[in-house]
């Protein structure tokens, strides 16, 4: 049997636990929390009052963080290319509408907020060009991304479980600079999008724990593919009005490492956390190829960290047109 086949039984396999998953991992529609929840309501007649002490209080938070902010949001905002992607993962089934398909929609409703929450966040707080982060974000939404999955369920959900925790990291830690700067309101939607993430994460990483009981050799090889090619981000194709892609993102990943959001530290700490919740060491019964790979990845946060800990950031800020220094001063 082929290896694309094997892997679509498993998926079928783990269809019975799935509706268990969305239960465990995901909130129901009427519950869950709304963009409107951390917003000035604009039906009330203190809005602009609201609004006016919502622009004056981000007048107080720096370039790089703007810079990074906006970055976070058009990630989030290029969901519609997340959602297609796995929608064409083996096994997930568009067409059939079988469990996985009611994940990946179900999971999209939720990261859908986040967008919707932080644009308005953006827009309200006058301190960005909104039309260039709108053209941004049609941008990458129109070039696509490659992860370097494919179609392999295996590869696709490391990536996904790598992913949900960076994003947790860099929100939470947008969270906590908003609040040293006094910007409570910023401060709670970026923790609250941060709490989602988390949650998102522990779903992909179980959904991986799954697979280990059953098809271990073969998804020890796939977690050691991804770590190898490493892990692209979901922006790596950013790129602003008139520019091709080029090096609008790590310009924009040379912000968040500035101001510490996100940093090549992460990355590594990232990495450590998965072998450490998947028990790699611990497994037992794999192919030789398979223990090859297990001894490869073991010693490769060790290797990595030495190489961060050279990386140099530079000093100064890239100028993006999506944050004119003017408007922040």
């Amino acid at each position: 049997m082929s290896i694309k086949n094997i892997r679509l039984e498993v998926m079928q396999f783990l269809e019975n636990k799935v509706e268990g998953f969305m239960e465990e991992y995901l909130i129901p529609v009427e519950t869950i929390w709304q963009p409107s929840d951390f917003l000035p309501n604009s039906e009330d007649e203190n809005f602009f009052e609201e609004v006016k002490e919502l622009r004056e209080i981000a007048k107080d938070l720096p370039y790089d963080f703007w810079v990074t902010l906006v970055g976070d949001t058009i990630t989030e905002e290029a969901l519609p290319t997340y959602e297609s992607w796995l929608m064409d993962v083996d096994g997930v089934g568009q067409v059939e509408n079988n469990p996985w398909s009611k994940w990946v929609r179900q999971w999209t409703g939720e990261e859908n907020r986040h967008g919707d929450l932080l644009n308005k966040y953006l827009y309200l707080s006058g301190r960005v060009n909104m039309r260039e982060v709108e053209i941004t974000t049609q941008h990458l939404i129109a070039d696509g991304f490659d992860i370097g999955t494919g179609r392999d369920p295996y590869k696709n959900f490391v990536y996904t479980s790598f992913q949900e925790l960076a994003t947790y990291i860099s929100h939470n830690r947008v969270s906590q600079i908003a609040k040293q700067y006094g910007d409570k309101k910023l401060s709670k939607i970026c923790k609250m999008i941060a709490g989602d993430e988390m949650r998102h994460h522990h779903a992909y990483s179980e959904f991986v724990s799954q697979i280990f009981k059953v098809d271990p050799s073969e998804m020890l090889l796939a977690f050691n593919y991804m770590m190898k090619q490493k892990i692209v981000m979901p922006a790596q194709f950013l790129r602003e009005s008139g520019e091709k892609i080029s090096s609008a993102f790590l310009n924009f990943s040379d912000s968040a490492q500035r101001i510490g959001v996100y940093t090549a530290a992460d990355y590594v700490d990232i990495m450590q956390k998965l072998i450490e919740k998947w028990e790699i060491d611990k497994l037992s019964g794999l192919s030789d190829e398979a223990e090859k790979a297990r001894d490869y990845l073991m010693k490769l946060p060790a290797r990595m960290a030495k190489v961060s800990e050279r990386l140099v950031i530079p000093a100064e800020s890239t100028i993006f047109k999506w944050v004119e220094p003017a408007m922040i001063r």
